[in-house]
Formats: structure tokens, C-alpha cells, sequence
């Protein structure tokens, strides 16, 4: 009963995470991604103060600072830079 229990529990955890990922990024071919710096300035021109940006689930994402100084996850369409999802804003 335990291992059904767990096993339900995980999947409502990750499920959602998995539909994030494919339903807001692209499959872009790991050759036509922009740069990491190129998504560092495109967010920086947005006003967001980058602290590290990393690949997840199919997107760039960046730990940054917004303008007001508020900590937040920007998640950007790796192959145009469009941001995708703005996460820790009010």
C-alpha cells in the first residue's frame, strides 16, 4: 500500500513538470540554441540582473534579479530567446 502511495504521490510531483516542459519548449536541436551569453544580454536588455542561467527541461534558465530587486526564474525558448514562463513574481 506504501509503494502505491508513493508511487501516485511522485507522479502528481513530476507529471506537471514534464507538461511544462513540453508544452512551453520547443524541441530545438541542441545545435540552434543561442549562446548562453547571448540569453545572458537578451535578459539583461529586459532589465533582469542574471546570476547563473543553466539548460532544464528543454529551456535556458536564468536566476536573476528583476527591477525591483525581487528574486525570480525566467525561462527562455532556446532557439529565439523568447521568455517562456517568469516564475517568484507577485
Amino acid at each position: 500500500m506504501k509503494t502505491l502511495f508513493v508511487t501516485a504521490t511522485l507522479f502528481t510531483v513530476v507529471a506537471p513538470a514534464a507538461a511544462f516542459a513540453s508544452q512551453n519548449c520547443p524541441d530545438v536541436p541542441r545545435d540552434q540554441w543561442m549562446s548562453d551569453t547571448s540569453i545572458t544580454e537578451k535578459a539583461k536588455g529586459m532589465g533582469y540582473d542574471v546570476r547563473s542561467i543553466k539548460a532544464e527541461n528543454g529551456c535556458f534558465e536564468a536566476y536573476a534579479l528583476d527591477k525591483a530587486g525581487k528574486r525570480v526564474e525566467v525561462y527562455f525558448n532556446p532557439g529565439t530567446g523568447d521568455v517562456v514562463k517568469v516564475s517568484g513574481e507577485d
